[in-house]
């Protein structure tokens, strides 16, 4: 043990406990931010349906079954946390020093460039969507109960699952370059193989549960590459080996990056801020779920102190089929959910149940605190009923955006940092894989 806390002393891997420990903060604090802006911020699900469509349901449809389920469940859970986690203590405990800072920056870095989009960009899972998709994760016991404190159900894009085992794998392959090996050649490869494999099955998984969409994919991996590419040029500085962090800066450096980076990041929150706009003058065009015939989803809301309360409003877009409707504890519902269904049947039987006619809504609030409610929604008609559409409005009587643009402010400059600094290593003639600090490069006269 004494030469495990040399070890953290020596290479400083108390400042990557602290940086997991930021992560979980911000995350809790993102999460929080999540549901009382969607009234401002929408959701952008029918763009993607429109350009998608369906194919994740025939994905679904085409492999389902239960064994399956089961083992994708833990794997979506259980090896993505051993990825974000042990892969850190794994490049420690081999002496890696470099690699273990460059992991532990993919989880807290990818995340802070993914948060504008979970928030001002949402996305419906697949399965609140898609008729007849199931929700073989998000309906399933305590799954169900994990998942709704933890996951807003709106996060589908970018993928997460995707973009942080990418951005190792990129992180891995642009190392061995500095190194001037292959990545067989490594000592690591067969780490590299593993973290791989479950990234291309990450692929497959997050398909068939009913959670992404394809277009999550490539999009997960623009962003695990832009955090990747972060990381790579910028750790050598916070390791000072090319001198200290800010060696070579002069005002008027310092001035150039505020300018272009600053002009960038305000770009795209002008961008963000327009879909804002665009969200308040059509959002009550566009349904928030669709349910096929005999389909049951929820809408989450999300814990409250004390003194907090939501109004909610469901409105039925259906034309002749009536909405049911109950309000209950997450914990309750338990059992009544399994392997993707949950069955309704035995929740009407234990909870009251609220129905809004063709055209009408239902009213409900909430102000029990400290704990997680859903609001389950259940198509009660034949299969020639067709698709209902409900819209939903909630209230948490708070004034968040605010909140929201200002953590999004780090995921903007990362951004416009690497968008930054590939013009210049192109300007300057540096390959753009380059990962030292630009006080180095050879007659340029360049600094970061």
């Amino acid at each position: 043990m004494s030469r495990v806390g040399q070890m953290i002393h020596d290479q400083r891997y108390y400042l990557h406990m602290a940086g997991y420990i930021v992560i979980i903060v911000w995350k809790g604090i993102t999460d929080k931010l999540n549901e009382p802006i969607k009234g401002a911020t929408g959701h952008w699900t029918d763009w993607v349906y429109a350009i998608e469509g369906e194919p994740v349901l025939w994905i679904q449809q085409t492999f389902e079954n239960a064994t399956l389920t089961s083992v994708l469940n833990f794997h979506y859970l259980f090896i993505y946390l051993f990825l974000i986690y042990v892969t850190t203590v794994y490049y420690a405990y081999t002496g890696e020093r470099d690699m273990t800072d460059k992991v532990t920056l993919n989880y807290l870095l990818i995340y802070a460039i993914a948060v504008p989009y979970y928030l001002f960009f949402n996305v419906e899972v697949t399965s609140s969507w898609i008729p007849e998709m199931k929700a073989l994760l998000y309906h399933d016991g305590m799954y169900t109960a994990f998942y709704v404190s933890h996951d807003p159900l709106d996060n589908a894009v970018p993928s997460l699952h995707v973009a942080i085992p990418f951005g190792i794998l990129l992180l891995n392959w642009m190392h061995c370059r500095n190194l001037g090996i292959r990545v067989r050649d490594w000592a690591h490869y067969r780490y590299h193989v593993f973290i791989f494999a479950n990234t291309v099955l990450f692929c497959f998984t997050i398909l068939y549960l009913g959670i992404h969409w394809i277009v999550d994919i490539p999009l997960g991996m623009a962003v695990g590459a832009i955090g990747a590419l972060f990381i790579h040029q910028i750790q050598p500085r916070l390791r000072n080996d090319y001198g200290s962090v800010f060696k070579g800066m002069t005002g008027k450096r310092w001035r150039n990056h505020f300018l272009v980076e600053g002009i960038v990041t305000i770009l795209i929150v002008a961008l963000m801020m327009g879909a804002v706009s665009y969200q308040a003058d059509t959002g009550e065009e566009r349904p928030s779920f669709r349910l096929g015939p005999g389909d049951s989803t929820f809408e989450i809301v999300q814990k409250l102190d004390h003194g907090e309360t939501v109004d909610l409003t469901l409105t039925n877009w259906h034309e002749t089929e009536t909405l049911q409707v109950m309000l209950v504890v997450t914990e309750d519902t338990v059992e009544q959910m399994n392997a993707g269904v949950l069955n309704w049947t035995e929740l009407s039987d234990k909870w009251a149940v609220l129905e809004a006619a063709p055209g009408e809504s239902i009213d409900l609030q909430v102000s029990q605190p400290k704990v997680w409610h859903i609001v389950i929604m259940h198509h009660p008609g034949e299969e020639e009923a067709g698709v209902m559409e409900v819209k939903v409005l909630s209230d948490y009587n708070q004034d968040a955006l605010w909140k929201a643009y200002l953590l999004s402010i780090p995921s903007l400059w990362i951004t416009a940092w690497v968008v930054h600094r590939l013009w210049r290593m192109k300007k300057s003639g540096v390959h753009w894989l380059t990962s030292t600090p630009s006080h180095t490069w050879p007659n340029n006269g360049e600094s970061e």
